[in-house]
């Protein structure tokens, strides 16, 4: 079992900064794909970011690169989105989740190849 908690939302002004925390719990944290993702009222979920068991290799969706770094500390079993320069199309709640496939290989976007998610944590960007 894995267990994803999610924490660091809140209300932010258009052009903030927020860091998102997602503390893992499970023996295999430290060998598995991390992910970001989020969802607005009325959308679908969307893919945010991807790490790499190691933090060697990151993904990004579009509308983020340049704007947002994902990373992991597997010491603490924490990943993290750090979110700069907010627009009010971030607002949403965004989610981690692991990966189950391989931990060589290729960074995924697709939801269906992560099996643990956490409950949430809200991002709201004023503008």
């Amino acid at each position: 079992q894995v267990q994803l908690v999610e924490s660091g939302g809140g209300l932010v002004q258009a052009g903030g900064s927020l860091r998102l925390s997602c503390a893992a719990s499970g023996r295999t944290f430290s060998s598995v794909a991390m992910g970001w993702f989020r969802q607005a009222p009325g959308k679908e979920r969307e893919f945010v970011a991807a790490i790499n068991w190691s933090g060697g290799s990151t993904d990004y969706t579009d509308s983020v690169k340049g704007r947002f770094t994902i990373s992991r500390d597997n010491s603490k079993n924490t990943v993290y989105l750090q979110m700069n320069s907010l627009k009010a199309e971030d607002t949403a709640l965004y989610y981690c989740a692991s990966c189950w496939k391989r931990w060589d290989s290729p960074l995924t976007r697709a939801e269906t190849d992560y099996g643990y998610w956490g409950q949430g944590t809200q991002v709201t960007v004023s503008s």
